[in-house]
């Protein structure tokens, strides 16, 4: 590999990290007040306390950016434009959820977003499979743990009435 190709592949990793984390980002600054809000809320038995979110996002959006970051490094297939298309459709999904829930307390509008973001990411995982089988095994986590929050966001709407 050329130094020149080398750069552009550090480039290329260090700008799919910003993407991912710039989104992490914004969706921590509409959850800034998220612990005190979550813990007033009524969850079911099984929700985790607020501590466990950031690092298991932080360690998510890692594992996203480097699915990206490796699709993106096969730009010889005709399917990797379509591919990164619907990785960053979900990653606004993604960003938008943490506003409709903790910043504007819409608890419907929440689970509509997670439920959009769940099937996004279900598309973005085959079609990121096909070109890297890594890219794609990198966002099972991911997909596990909004559906989970999927389970958590819906049963926390429900037993807070005043949670749009």
């Amino acid at each position: 590999m050329s130094p020149e190709s080398k750069k552009r592949q550090v480039y290329g990793l260090l700008a799919w990290l910003a993407a991912c984390y710039v989104v992490a980002a914004t969706g921590a600054v509409a959850s800034s007040q998220a612990g005190t809000f979550y813990a007033e809320l009524d969850r079911p038995y099984w929700a985790p306390p607020s501590w466990v979110f950031g690092p298991v996002w932080t360690i998510l959006y890692g594992l996203m950016a480097v699915a990206a970051w490796l699709v993106w490094r096969d730009r010889e297939s005709r399917f990797v434009r379509v591919a990164l298309f619907f990785f960053v459709l979900q990653l606004l999904f993604n960003g938008l959820w943490s506003w409709l829930f903790f910043g504007w307390h819409q608890g419907g509008l929440a689970f509509l977003d997670i439920v959009l973001l769940c099937s996004l990411i279900v598309v973005t995982l085959v079609r990121f499979w096909r070109i890297s089988p890594l890219s794609g095994a990198l966002l099972v986590p991911y997909f596990l743990w909004v559906a989970f929050a999927s389970a958590l966001n819906y049963s926390v709407w429900k037993l807070n009435p005043l949670l749009l």
